[in-house]
């Protein structure tokens, strides 16, 4: 018992320090993926954020794409979303947003390993100066899970995950964000699990950078029909 409720003495930790120097954040995130044929399967994100206030929501994001699995350790995957900022209570930013994705896959014995690579294009309006911009970004995740009572992820699991994120870009700052999370869930049944922890982000600008510590929750749904035998996949924050 001690073992599982270190992490979160840690994460509170962290949060209070956070607390103590910058303000504290919130990200919130739902999503939901639908496995609809062996190797496809669509997949759906809602997302909200408190940035400057955590009891303001100032930023969502709609999302959505499919992906296809080329083998066990390898997926492709294309996505779509819509992005708003909020400032003093009024739309400041839009964005939509199209991507292209490849995942690999690798473990050491129950520890699994999720490279990720994004290259996304980026489509800006303003709604202050009602000024149109666009711009591409890449990024690269490492993100790592690890089943703390079972030897993979299934039904009744605490878990542990974490990830470092790197963002990329060819405009301004070549180096634009960079995150860490750590974080800890539990999967209920096939369909169902919840994560949360703690997530630090730091934006690279020529203005000066910016830190911002999240608290972080998620729900996700799953809905698999196959009867396979698997492990199921934990999303991360995104």
């Amino acid at each position: 018992m001690k073992k599982l409720l270190l992490p979160f003495v840690i994460i509170l930790g962290i949060v209070a320090q956070a607390q103590n120097k910058e303000n504290l954040s919130g990200f919130n995130m739902l999503s939901f993926t639908y496995k609809f044929a062996p190797k496809w399967m669509a997949y759906v994100e809602l997302q909200t954020r408190s940035i400057e206030d955590y009891t303001y929501i100032d930023y969502y994001e709609t999302k959505g794409g499919v992906g296809y699995s080329i083998n066990k350790n390898n997926q492709a995957f294309i996505g779509v979303g819509r992005y708003g900022t909020y400032k003093k209570h009024k739309i400041s930013q839009e964005e939509h947003r199209v991507w292209l994705q490849y995942t690999l896959t690798n473990r050491i014995k129950s520890l699994k390993f999720d490279h990720r690579l994004r290259a996304e294009q980026r489509f800006f309006h303003n709604a202050i100066t009602d000024e149109n911009t666009n711009t591409q970004r890449y990024r690269y995740r490492l993100s790592a899970t690890l089943p703390l009572n079972n030897t993979k992820v299934q039904p009744g699991t605490i878990f542990a995950n974490a990830f470092e994120e790197v963002f990329v870009g060819p405009q301004d700052q070549f180096f634009k964000r960079s995150r860490t999370f750590a974080g800890i869930g539990y999967q209920f049944n096939d369909n169902m699990n919840a994560t949360s922890g703690y997530m630090f982000q730091r934006e690279f600008a020529s203005k000066g950078n910016t830190t911002l510590h999240f608290l972080y929750f998620a729900l996700n749904f799953t809905i698999d029909p196959s009867d396979d035998e698997r492990d199921i996949h934990i999303p991360m924050a995104d």
